[in-house]
């Protein structure tokens, strides 16, 4: 895996848009891997604006540009896969504790995380014993059944979590971010299934017009749903099982693609690779998802990412190796940071995708 320093001048501390930034004009980071198309691709046309190209000798070529100009980098028949998972307020804040609500599971009960309020902010609470009762605003009570992993509790409410969500509670945000931003603010325009504890932001610069654009230029869009679980900022563990569903007609569109394959976002790729496992390419496929991306396992259903700045260490990483290749990965984490691009799910964006040819 990568190793590298973060320094906190990196981090997005709040929507581009309070930065004077309109949400589809981030930066985006371009990595073409070496290697011609994938035995997926037909097909080449040029286009694409770029700033400048750095280190095409040792693997491939590294470009900077504004999403808006993500079309131009997409070729007709290329096509997007899309999280269409919505994000939930899923932070219930009390005097000193703050509970994540995570997951729902087959039985009823969620998976949630347990973290002091300290400063504005929280941190990991190592806290809660079997059977506790905890007192949560407008009078509902939260029961820890077990423990499902280090930091997860297997718990229930004694009412429904999501319409409760909607009246206590407020979206996820760690430390990074000074200070609550709307619920609005933490949405794609793909999203209509609620269910993410956290957002798929991969999908954030995405707008309206940007997505007519695509559509325009002859660039197919298809969704999945994967359901995000609350992350592990300070221990970076591995993703753990998460819900998921491929429909018929996105498993149709990505095995009869004309183009590359892109997925919109690290769920997008867990999700797709999930549905791809038993070979014969993407199938139709719902219910739980262990499945974690490394270079060892390869990728088989997507030929390219577009996704996030991830932090140090991040099983993420993993996953992008598996697609860029280890040194192409290390070289446009090392120009990202020179470039000054911003991280988390606020920040800038990272495309990895194989090298077009005319």
């Amino acid at each position: 895996m990568i190793a590298f320093d973060l320094p906190p001048v990196r981090e997005a501390h709040e929507p581009p848009e309070a930065r004077g930034v309109a949400r589809d004009a981030v930066r985006l980071m371009v990595s073409e891997k070496d290697g011609g198309s994938s035995t997926r691709t037909t097909g080449r046309n040029g286009g694409g604006s770029t700033t400048r190209t750095v280190g095409e000798n040792g693997g491939g070529a590294i470009t900077h540009h504004s999403f808006t100009d993500l079309p131009g980098l997409l070729d007709p028949g290329d096509v997007l896969v899309v999280n269409d998972s919505a994000t939930l307020p899923a932070a219930v804040r009390l005097d000193r504790l703050a509970v994540h609500f995570s997951t729902e599971r087959e039985d009823g009960s969620w998976l949630v995380e347990l973290r002091r309020r300290v400063r504005g902010t929280t941190a990991p609470y190592a806290g809660g014993e079997p059977g506790e009762w905890l007192p949560l605003p407008g009078g509902a009570t939260l029961r820890l059944l077990e423990r499902e992993t280090p930091r997860l509790w297997r718990a229930t409410l004694d009412r429904d979590v999501p319409a409760y969500l909607g009246a206590h509670g407020v979206p996820i945000r760690y430390s990074y971010v000074g200070h609550d931003w709307p619920l609005s603010d933490y949405q794609t325009v793909f999203g209509v299934r609620p269910g993410s504890a956290e957002m798929p932001s991969a999908g954030r610069p995405f707008s309206h017009d940007l997505v007519t654009a695509l559509v325009s230029r002859g660039v197919v869009i298809a969704p999945i749903t994967l359901h995000t679980g609350v992350a592990s900022p300070e221990k970076d563990e591995p993703p753990y099982p998460e819900r998921f569903a491929v429909p018929a007609s996105t498993a149709r569109l990505v095995g009869q693609a004309e183009g590359r394959v892109i997925a919109v976002g690290t769920t997008v790729v867990r999700a797709l690779e999930t549905a791809a496992a038993g070979g014969g390419g993407v199938r139709p496929a719902e219910g739980w998802t262990s499945h974690i991306v490394t270079p060892a396992t390869g990728v088989r259903a997507v030929d390219g990412l577009i996704t996030g700045l991830h932090e140090p260490r991040s099983s993420h990483l993993l996953m992008l190796s598996a697609i860029a290749g280890e040194d192409l990965l290390a070289r446009s984490y090392e120009e990202a940071l020179r470039e000054g691009y911003l991280w988390h799910e606020f920040g800038d964006l990272h495309m990895i995708t194989p090298r077009r040819f005319p």
